[in-house]
């Protein structure tokens, strides 16, 4: 037990602080300071003997009042207009960088009806950029080119029922296949840095030999989008209105930052045979537009990526 006098005084500390604590969120700083004040006089315990008995919160929340009241950020009289009065939104504010901060200011991020949610998103988002952007710049200093992204669109051979009869709309009319066993043969893993994407094109009937390629290529599988297109083709059990574009890593890649991922069904028109839609590249891009970018059986020329394959333009094969 503390001596009378001791408990007198932890009684006027949680007078004070009980009384900034219940006026309203505007009182978070005072409470803050009033907490860090009773830290430095009180002797060694009582701080947290005055939280654990006398007041309405623990000493989790007491050290996040503290910070947000020592935030020279949130207590500078500018930018009191566009803070917010959730004293868990304020806290995420002060682990923002001083430059993020400031930008959060000018573009209108932060602001009094600002939650929680947004600003730990916009946080998510930031480190999920620059990380991406961290990796692009070590892969770029590899001394052999290795690529951070692979998109590929492989030449599947697809076994219809019948040679004679079932030819007429295949793939091998249009371009050169190959077996399944040639694309698993194929190095690319010898052309992937060691936190690499993998973005795999898939017919409906070959998504088992897709997984399988990925797998030989050394990638795990994480998840899949679907190209909706504006054209009804055959199929034994559903006419297929729809590819698969499947996502695969290998290492340790980010992932989109919560609330900047796409939707997973894309609706784009069909192109030429075996074309894929530019709604794609883009997406790819948006996600990862920093990192070397090579695709697998490319038709076009892309700025910024490299190619190789039958229709690859002329010299941007991979070397």
């Amino acid at each position: 037990m503390f001596p009378k006098a001791g408990a007198v005084m932890l009684t006027n500390w949680a007078d004070r602080i009980r009384a900034a604590w219940q006026s309203s969120f505007d009182g978070i700083m005072e409470c803050g300071r009033l907490l860090a004040s009773a830290k430095a006089e009180l002797a060694h315990g009582q701080w947290l003997q005055l939280i654990d008995s006398e007041l309405p919160f623990k000493a989790d929340t007491a050290q996040r009042l503290m910070k947000i009241s020592q935030d020279e950020r949130l207590t500078n009289a500018a930018h009191a207009r566009f803070l917010p009065r959730s004293r868990e939104t304020l806290y995420e504010l002060t682990k923002l960088p001083d430059d993020i901060f400031e930008q959060k200011i000018a573009d209108g991020t932060i602001h009094p009806e600002m939650q929680r949610k947004d600003i730990v998103g916009a946080i998510k988002k930031e480190a999920r950029i620059e990380r991406e952007r961290d990796l692009a710049s070590k892969q770029a200093a590899l001394p052999e080119k290795r690529y951070g992204v692979i998109y590929a669109d492989p030449e599947w051979r697809f076994d219809v029922y019948s040679r004679d009869t079932g030819m007429d709309r295949a793939a091998d009319n249009h371009y050169p296949t190959s077996s399944t066993e040639e694309i698993c043969n194929r190095p690319v893993a010898d052309i992937a840095a060691d936190d690499c994407v993998l973005f795999l094109w898939a017919t409906v009937p070959m998504l088992p030999d897709a997984l399988r390629v990925m797998d030989a290529w050394d990638f795990k599988y994480k998840s899949h989008c679907i190209w909706a297109k504006d054209r009804i083709g055959t199929g034994y059990w559903f006419r297929n209105q729809h590819e698969i574009l499947l996502v695969g890593t290998r290492g340790n890649v980010p992932a989109p930052a919560m609330g900047t991922q796409v939707e997973s069904l894309i609706d784009a028109p069909v192109g030429r045979h075996s074309e894929k839609p530019a709604e794609f590249y883009e997406l790819i891009e948006s996600y990862f537009p920093n990192l070397p970018k090579i695709e697998l059986n490319a038709r076009a020329e892309r700025p910024g990526w490299d190619a190789w394959g039958y229709e690859a333009p002329i010299g941007t094969e991979a070397a």
